[in-house]
């Protein structure tokens, strides 16, 4: 059997800074690898999810030129948690916004989970800035896949950790778990907020991976992260990400001409398999990779095996 492979050496940016992206929000950047490689962007997770250190190291260094950054409200980026003027379509206009700082006519797009979403996104809406597009757990933010992680669907294979979902929720708002939360998660009661912003993120934490992982667990329980990741991600959530519903599975045909590479575990409790093969049915050019004995979190070895050959492979490219 072909050895996994695994995450290029630790590196430190050779640029960081703040963007002022205007209504009152500034975006933390940051740069890793060979300045003036090939350019690329990573686009995280949540959303709220900020960019992990880890994430430096999905490129070889030697060649890309590597843009990460925390998306509004979250991680380094400033005002923290906040909602106002945070959408997906203002995310898509601040990723335009840091193309060009870098000064790059098109890049290769990467993104996971709520960031594959804000990748078909922009690459739905900018498709000649894309030179690849590599995504990982696709979630597309349709009620179908909202329901099945936070009403039903998942609920049935955790019951023992939804019920501590659920504990922060009167029973009587239970029928709607994400609307409820995010009441909560915007009042005033600011011991409720935090109570109920650990229990959403500790939800997630705890049903990512195929088996417990104890390190992808502990992020999700610093209070400060919670926090920006419960309010951001039910803000999105209860919105539908100002998508219309199916949007983007409907306009992946705007990705023709894109080379890309879909990877997807087997057994993702958050972000059913079924939307990344739809995915790539509507968009022939991907390559699908449907990792066996693998759940949701790129860190799993099977799914960072599959990231690590799609960035090798776009490099020669």
């Amino acid at each position: 059997m072909t050895e996994f492979r695994t995450l290029y050496p630790v590196i430190e940016p050779y640029e960081t800074g703040m963007l002022d992206v205007g209504d009152g929000h500034t975006i933390y950047y940051e740069r890793v690898g060979k300045k003036g490689g090939k350019p690329a962007v990573i686009v995280h997770g949540g959303p709220g999810g900020g960019c992990p250190d880890e994430y430096r190291r999905l490129f070889a260094p030697d060649i890309y030129d590597v843009l990460l950054f925390d998306q509004r409200g979250c991680g380094r980026s400033t005002p923290h948690a906040e909602l106002e003027a945070n959408t997906t379509w203002h995310l898509v206009a601040d990723m335009e916004r840091l193309r060009e700082l870098v000064g790059v006519e098109e890049w290769l797009v990467f993104g996971g989970s709520w960031g594959s979403t804000l990748s078909l996104a922009y690459a739905e809406t900018h498709p000649e800035r894309v030179s690849a597009l590599i995504v990982r757990g696709i979630y597309t933010l349709t009620k179908a896949e909202m329901d099945w992680y936070y009403q039903h669907g998942v609920p049935e294979i955790f019951p023992d950790k939804y019920e501590r979902l659920q504990a922060p929720i009167a029973e009587a708002d239970r029928s709607d778990m994400l609307g409820a939360y995010y009441r909560i998660l915007t009042g005033d009661d600011e011991a409720a907020k935090l109570e109920a912003a650990k229990a959403w993120s500790i939800w997630e934490g705890e049903t990512i991976t195929l088996l417990p992982d104890e390190y992808t667990a502990s992020r999700f329980l610093d209070g400060h992260f919670a926090i920006a990741f419960a309010r951001i991600e039910t803000h999105y959530f209860v919105h539908g990400g100002w998508l219309e519903e199916g949007q983007l599975l409907r306009d992946a045909h705007k990705l023709h001409g894109i080379p890309g590479v879909i990877v997807h575990g087997r057994y993702d409790m958050p972000c059913p398999a079924r939307t990344a093969y739809d995915l790539h049915k509507a968009w022939p050019e991907s390559e699908l990779h449907i990792v066996e004995g693998a759940g949701h979190a790129y860190s799993e070895p099977g799914i960072l095996d599959r990231l690590i050959r799609a960035t090798d492979g776009f490099a020669v490219t």
